[in-house]
């Protein structure tokens, strides 16, 4: 049925549950749901319990801290035992733990107790386990299928804060906590019990639809060639831990993350700086949503045909262009509705291009372990840098110097990763051995 297509689509069509569970593993996921939503309980928490905004907003840093400490671990799991058992039982994870905020006392250690739980516990909802498969069944349209995926945040961040919004104002926020919670469960669950599938059965299966995808010949299920299967090989983590490959990575994704995600998390108060009304404002950061899916989309098309740190150079550059205007003491609205479209375009090819070269670069043998230190890296990185630009700005009275030093932190990270080189042909994913 698929010979009609090219290799690519008949790929897509082939995988089409992995992607689709995957999707929404990745919507309902500890990715989205806790960021999302967390502004919005802010105002109602505030008010019942006389807590800061600030206070309540803090709650990221220990749910932050409980990712780091799992999510190496969580990729391990994934690698030994499979993504299915380690994604299912953290979506239970995490609905219960999100439920249980419900039940938050009048007390700040209490409640950033219970954020630490949900970290703690749902860290295997995160795309480390969900691309650990796809980088499995995917080799001809990895890029695409990793960009499918994990635009599952993009579309839950349009419609979380509007449906949390409706459940505290008709129900009440400790209801809001549970009807948020009930969505991994309700929703995601069932279909990655009934649609996912870890890899292709085997690792002659695997070889033959590698092998078919890049328009090569079939490979028999007894031919010995099997055993090369792209989903057994791999460097080990000591490997990779002694490759320099590894550190460089790490290092990009410290320098490009601080930016995005802390340019990101602050245009709004930064726009108001400048005099935008509220209003618009809103509107304008809220093109971020929308860039951030073109930006993964784009960019998985892009590298499934070109060389990744290539296509990322020009696509990380563009925010430090961002800050540029950003420090500009006049702003005009078209102008500021471009930057903001340049810093979605950066955050969501950022996500791409790590999960991709993760295998690209150290094969899947050992992927989740591998990729889940670099997550655990961004997610510390990304719960770092609102408190870094924030604490910049109540020093300085102004966004314009962390914007200025985070221009030149972009810009060296994404010319930093020009430095990893060729593909290992080891781990070519196409006929074409880049």
């Amino acid at each position: 049925m698929t010979e009609q297509y090219g290799p690519r689509m008949a790929e897509m069509i082939r995988g089409w549950r992995v992607l689709v569970s995957s999707f929404l593993g990745v919507a309902c996921g500890a990715s989205p749901l806790p960021i999302y939503t967390i502004g919005v309980f802010a105002v109602p928490l505030a008010a019942t319990f006389g807590w800061g905004r600030g206070d309540v907003m803090l709650a990221t840093l220990p749910l932050t801290i409980g990712t780091i400490l799992t999510v190496p671990l969580i990729g391990a799991l994934s690698d030994r035992i499979g993504v299915k058992p380690v994604a299912m039982a953290a979506l239970v994870g995490l609905s219960l733990s999100f439920c249980a905020l419900a039940l938050t006392p009048n007390s700040l250690w209490a409640f950033y107790g219970l954020w630490l739980l949900v970290g703690l516990v749902s860290a295997g909802s995160t795309p480390v386990t969900w691309t650990r498969a796809i980088v499995a069944w995917f080799f001809m349209s990895r890029g695409m299928a990793l960009a499918i995926i994990l635009i599952g945040t993009g579309v839950a961040g349009f419609f979380l804060p509007i449906y949390a919004s409706w459940l505290i104002e008709t129900f009440g926020w400790r209801q809001g906590f549970i009807g948020i919670g009930l969505l991994p469960l309700v929703i995601a669950l069932p279909v990655v019990w009934l649609l996912f599938q870890d890899s292709p059965r085997s690792a002659a299966e695997s070889a033959a639809a590698r092998s078919a995808s890049a328009g090569g010949p079939t490979v028999s299920p007894a031919d010995p060639a099997a055993e090369a299967a792209p989903e057994h090989d791999g460097l080990t983590f000591r490997e990779a831990l002694r490759n320099y490959r590894f550190w460089l990575i790490v290092v990009v994704i410290l320098l490009v993350t601080v930016q995005t995600s802390g340019t990101l998390t602050n245009l709004f108060p930064l726009l108001l700086d400048k005099g935008f009304a509220a209003r618009d404002a809103a509107t304008i950061a809220g093109t971020i949503g929308a860039s951030v899916i073109a930006g993964r989309l784009v960019t998985g098309y892009l590298i499934d045909r070109f060389w990744a740190p290539g296509i990322a150079l020009p696509l990380l550059v563009l925010p430090a262009v961002a800050c540029l205007i950003l420090v500009m003491p006049e702003i005009s609205i078209p102008l500021a509705y471009i930057a903001a479209f340049m810093i979605g375009l950066a955050a969501g090819a950022e996500t791409d291009v790590f999960a991709y070269v993760a295998a690209r670069y150290f094969g899947l043998k050992n992927y989740g372990r591998i990729y889940g230190v670099f997550y655990a890296v961004f997610a510390f990185a990304a719960g770092l840098s609102p408190f870094f630009f924030g604490r910049v700005f109540d020093l300085t009275g102004s966004y314009n110097l962390v914007l200025y030093a985070s221009a030149i932190m972009v810009v060296v990270g994404a010319i930093l990763l020009l430095s990893l080189g060729r593909y290992p042909a080891r781990f070519a994913v196409t006929t074409s051995g880049r």
